[in-house]
């Protein structure tokens, strides 16, 4: 069962993905809506996937990227500002448009789990 690290300031939004998640087998990791619990949830736990909105609050989740990205775990940023809104560094990045696509999450989590 793959693990999904979910991050999203916006309750519903987080609580549609973990439903959808679930129903395609996995477990979520999560939710959680800042960075700092973010750090501290994947400091404790495996996360073979994660699924992070870009901007939350006032703070952008590129530090929680970065952890997972050393690690080697696959990430999917949900944004609604396209390929544009994200950071460079962060190109080769599966995007998730906002509003979220079941079709899209579900093709994320098949590459989780070949």
């Amino acid at each position: 069962m793959a693990r999904v690290l979910v991050v999203d300031d916006e309750p519903l939004i987080s609580m549609l993905v973990q439903e959808w998640l679930t129903e395609l087998g996995c477990e979520t990791i999560g939710p959680t809506e800042s960075v700092r619990s973010a750090l501290d949830l994947i400091g404790t736990a495996t996360v073979d996937g994660a699924i992070l909105d870009v901007s939350l609050n006032c703070e952008d989740s590129y530090p929680v990227a970065d952890v997972l990205r050393e690690r080697g775990v696959p990430i999917a940023f949900a944004t609604g500002h396209g390929v544009h809104g994200i950071d460079s560094r962060f190109n080769d990045a599966l995007i998730l448009s906002k509003p979220f696509d079941f079709e899209a999450v579900k093709g994320f989590v098949a590459k989780l789990v070949p």
